[in-house]
């Protein structure tokens, strides 16, 4: 072997013994960093419900509200009252101008309250059916004006009846209990089952191994709010809810 090739030979021995105790000292590190640092932890948006109240009566304020000047509906609860500022109209004109029999709610009534403060959003989906010979050239004219979509069912198709859908965006904001809560419960009926309102935000939760999770939130009234009088619309509620 000439000097020239075991001197070689030496150099890429050294090159090969620093490779190693880099990689040695790199592993080293990322095991020293693993050791040192807590659990992995990664954050998911949580669904979490803020509260849950049975609905009385829809109405109306009997009187202005400070600062809400486009309240036109209020979903009367049994702890609160959520007053609607958009989709109020939509849905008296709706209700007021269908049978209520004939109204099925296509989703739970749950609303999103981003920020706790009072302020909810979100939709309300309706559908109206009958048999399809009891629709007269006026209902259609009605539907098409309103928003209304055909949506029948297969099954209603086996009855020959036709069914029309409405989506209806609502924000609004949560009040006191209504003053005169007592008065509308003696005048209506009890329902033949319950219907719930709720409400819920999306809060950020770290899934970490060894924590618990996050504390339940109670939801917020708008602050100031104060209770007031409601004007009970003539119609009674929905026959019933589909999920």
């Amino acid at each position: 072997m000439t000097p020239f090739t075991h001197n070689t030979t030496i150099y890429k021995f050294a090159i090969t013994g620093v490779s190693i105790v880099a990689i040695l000292a790199s592993n080293g590190c990322a095991t020293s960093s693993l050791l040192d640092s807590p659990s992995q932890s990664s954050t998911k948006n949580v669904k979490q419900v803020l509260s849950e109240d049975q609905i009385v009566a829809f109405g109306r304020p009997a009187q202005s509200l400070p600062n809400m000047p486009n309240a036109t509906m209020v979903i009367v609860g049994n702890k609160n009252s959520y007053v609607l500022t958009q989709g109020g109209t939509e849905m008296v004109t709706l209700l007021s101008n269908l049978t209520p029999k004939n109204i099925q709610v296509q989703n739970d009534m749950s609303f999103y309250v981003p920020n706790n403060d009072g302020y909810f959003q979100g939709d309300m989906k309706l559908s109206y059916a009958k048999l399809k010979d009891e629709f007269k050239r006026a209902d259609y004219q009605f539907f098409l004006q309103n928003g209304g979509q055909d949506c029948t069912t297969t099954s209603d198709q086996r009855i020959a009846a036709q069914r029309f859908c409405f989506n209806i965006p609502v924000k609004g904001a949560i009040y006191p209990q209504v003053n005169n809560l007592s008065l509308i419960q003696s005048k209506y009926r009890p329902l033949s089952k319950p219907y719930t309102v709720s409400f819920y935000t999306q809060t950020q939760q770290s899934d970490v191994s060894h924590n618990g999770k996050s504390g339940a939130q109670k939801l917020v009234l708008l602050p100031f709010a104060l209770a007031f009088d409601v004007v009970t619309f003539p119609f009674q509620l929905f026959d019933s809810v589909v999920n």
